[in-house]
């Protein structure tokens, strides 16, 4: 009998496999915070104050002392303790939970997924406060990423790995013919079986957006789960972790089955566990040092990771100038550039941009870009929320340090913000460098930090940034020009590279966007990522379908 859940959301279900077929817009979640009430963020607000200064409630085996270490970006000490739990007894629990969750099928675990982000969705004011006092984010911004688009890629996840799932049947009747003889006929049964327990890493930046897939993916297929956020990052995902718990043991499932590790700077346990032969399922979005040691040492499990990518710009032609540069601006502006999506290299001939109102010299679009980003960034309160904060000291450094690296055209200055005086508030640093300082711009150089890259002409532009994507890797490939050749020529790099491409943007879509049922987050064919966010290869090897049979 199908489990309550599965009946609840059993058309939201359907309404999404729909989605994810068509590739068009679609988000049952709303992304607008006045439908979640007139006083949403101020009862979000006083909800994330209540676990300043205070314990972090999670009842899960294997306690064995207190920690968590986060400060806001925007100066607040938040000061919220969580249970550390010893792995060994997350994993035993997970491995105990896992027999009940297998034999509940499909259905019922799809359905007790998807209430899961019906609950977070509930949530998403608490949430959006919580993510924006760990990654700097703004709050608008936060509001959107940590909530209704989280809550899309989970439920994207979810539906993809249910589609692969039920195209294993249940049952089947074998029947063959044997001459004269009675025919010969087995009743077979399939089965789909997890791979084990699965270790999703979380990022810094946006731990709800890039962790959901992984967390979904593995659930709904059957794998019990252990989140290890960032360790300056634990907030939003220590609230995802217990609405999950909570759901599980209302559904009459073990809660176990999804779990928070949390560790330090000083002890990590992210590379001690990943190698543990029972995680057969690793999730990571991160730096890609670590991504790499992920897929050379972690041979016994199925490694999906996101890393660092060098994003490529080509200015070579527009029929919209002014749209151009404002368009290109935001987008360098956008959450500081601590976005995987955001564009680094900007890629443009000495001879110029061609528009319609004749050749652009280069030295004036570099003056215009510039002007374009003060003139966004000209007004406090609307900077402070396009910019956010700088989420780590360590991309502070990297800013000052990266003014070595050629002509400053736009200096990153410090913004004071009214309400958070410590906050680490920072405008884009915009260098220009001559194209063979392949060294300067040819490595990603995380935050708000991009590159005017001087090449003799486009057709130089379109090879070397080829040549960045493919060795560096990228996840996003913007290309602004008029020409069907350079088109075409786009294009074949596009698909020799394995990189998202974009043309043309000159309005309120961005290149840093990436929308949930509809866009395929990298491609797993470079550098960038060795995982496509979200195709069949990122849920069907999560599971395995184990067969019985019986003569009939």
């Amino acid at each position: 009998m199908p489990h309550l859940l599965f009946e609840k959301h059993k058309a939201l279900l359907a309404q999404t496999l729909v989605a994810i077929k068509k590739r068009g817009y679609w988000s049952p979640f709303a992304e607008n915070v006045e439908a979640y009430g007139e006083n949403a963020l101020e009862e979000g607000r006083l909800a994330f104050e209540a676990y300043r200064d205070a314990q972090f409630y999670l009842d899960q085996p294997g306690v064995i002392e207190r920690g968590g270490a986060e400060n806001s970006p925007y100066g607040l000490p938040l000061n919220i303790s969580y249970p550390k739990c010893h792995p060994d007894a997350l994993i035993s629990a997970g491995r105990s939970a896992m027999s009940a969750w297998i034999k509940a099928g499909p259905d019922t675990r799809a359905g007790i997924c998807v209430e899961m982000l019906e609950r977070l969705n509930s949530h998403s004011a608490e949430l959006a406060h919580a993510v924006m006092h760990t990654t700097g984010q703004g709050l608008g911004m936060a509001f959107r990423t940590a909530g209704a688009q989280s809550q899309n890629r989970g439920l994207e996840a979810i539906a993809c790995a249910y589609r692969e799932m039920k195209q294993v049947p249940e049952t089947a009747v074998w029947e063959k013919n044997q001459g004269n003889d009675p025919p010969m006929r087995l009743e077979k049964i399939f089965t789909v079986v997890p791979r084990g327990i699965a270790l999703v890493i979380g990022c810094s930046t946006f731990p709800t957006w890039n962790a959901y897939p992984g967390i979904f993916a593995s659930l709904v297929t059957g794998n019990p789960v252990i989140v290890k956020p960032h360790p300056s990052v634990i907030l939003p995902l220590a609230l995802t972790v217990a609405v999950a718990r909570q759901t599980l043991k209302e559904a009459g499932f073990d809660p176990n089955l999804v779990s928070l590790l949390v560790d330090d700077m000083e002890v990590p346990l992210a590379r001690e566990v990943a190698l543990r032969p029972e995680i057969r399922c690793i999730d990571f979005t991160g730096g890609p040092v670590f991504g790499a040691w992920l897929e050379e040492n972690a041979r016994q499990a199925m490694v999906f990771t996101e890393k660092a990518g060098v994003n490529c710009v080509i200015v070579d032609s527009t029929d919209d100038y002014p749209g151009l540069l404002k368009n290109l601006a935001f987008s360098l502006a956008l959450y500081s550039g601590q976005m995987c999506t955001a564009p680094q290299a900007i890629f443009v001939a000495k001879e110029g941009v061609k528009t319609a109102e004749g050749v652009i010299p280069l030295a004036q679009f570099e003056a215009d870009l510039a002007r374009a980003l003060n003139t966004l960034l000209s007004e406090t309160e609307c900077a402070l929320e396009i910019l956010g904060a700088i989420q780590s000291l360590a991309t502070m450094a990297r800013i000052e340090a990266s003014r070595e690296l050629g002509e400053v055209l736009v200096e990153s200055t410090a913004l004071r913000h009214p309400q958070y005086p410590e906050a680490r508030v920072q405008t884009p640093l915009l260098i220009k460098v001559d194209v063979g300082d392949m060294p300067a711009y040819a490595e990603e150089r995380f935050g708000p930090i991009s590159f005017i890259v001087e090449t003799t002409t486009t057709l130089e532009s379109l090879s070397v940034a080829e040549r960045v994507m493919r060795d560096s890797g990228a996840l996003t490939f913007l290309v602004h020009s008029t020409a069907g050749p350079i088109w075409q020529l786009a294009e074949e790099i596009s698909l020799r590279v394995g990189v998202a491409l974009t043309f043309n943007l000159t309005d309120t879509v961005y290149i840093n966007q990436t929308s949930g049922f509809s866009d395929y987050h990298g491609t797993g064919a470079n550098p960038a990522a060795n995982a496509c966010l979200i195709d069949s290869a990122f849920v069907a090897g999560r599971f395995f379908v184990v067969q019985s049979r019986h003569p009939l």
